[in-house]
């Protein structure tokens, strides 16, 4: 699975009818929609597809045809982000109208070759599913730790200082693995 951190834009013209296709992060689709309603007040349609991981890791998906014949725009859309395996993420199809109809069939296959314009141009991330993990060391281990976890490409969510450093640490089970043979005796796992 993977996803977009930033907008990705694309245009398809078939049949004088203008498409612009947007893959957004799904963080960002309200705020991008409302934005091309406004960019875009001419636009006939404005077909949307999204899919993303909710917190329990199970895919939530939705689309909407936006006036166009109930199934030929919204759902080939999604269908063609599942197909990619593409999550937490967005596709806006702005369409224009060029005066000659598509039919059906021609509407299904011009949204679905509009998505996939845009996703040839994107840049997507690998998804993996991180957990948290508590590491406590002494001061004097601190900067090794953090060069082994910079290193490691880890994240630290969180450092707490008492008499000793709790680092709150993302990752997923194969890189804690890794990580846990590389970490010297005096840093401990909570």
């Amino acid at each position: 699975m993977k996803f977009v951190q930033k907008e990705f834009s694309a245009v398809l013209e078939e049949k004088k009818s203008k498409f612009i296709s947007y893959l957004v992060p799904y963080n960002d689709f309200l705020k991008t929609m409302q934005r091309l309603k406004e960019e875009h007040p001419k636009a006939v349609h404005h077909v949307y597809a999204y899919r993303y991981l909710n917190e329990f890791e199970q895919i939530v998906e939705n689309s909407s045809d936006d006036g166009e014949p109930k199934g030929t725009s919204g759902k080939p859309s999604l269908a063609v982000l599942a197909g990619a395996e593409i999550i937490n993420s967005a596709v806006i199809i702005v369409r224009y109208f060029g005066g000659i109809k598509l039919g059906t069939g021609g509407l299904v296959k011009t949204y679905s070759n509009s998505v996939n314009e845009v996703i040839k141009i994107a840049e997507f991330i690998t998804y993996k599913k991180l957990d948290s993990y508590i590491l406590e060391c002494e001061y004097s281990s601190l900067s090794q730790l953090e060069y082994l976890l910079k290193e490691q490409k880890i994240e630290i969510s969180n450092k707490e200082f008492s008499i000793n450093i709790k680092l709150e640490i993302k990752a997923s089970i194969e890189e804690f693995e890794t990580l846990k043979s590389l970490l010297s005796r005096d840093i401990k796992i909570l």
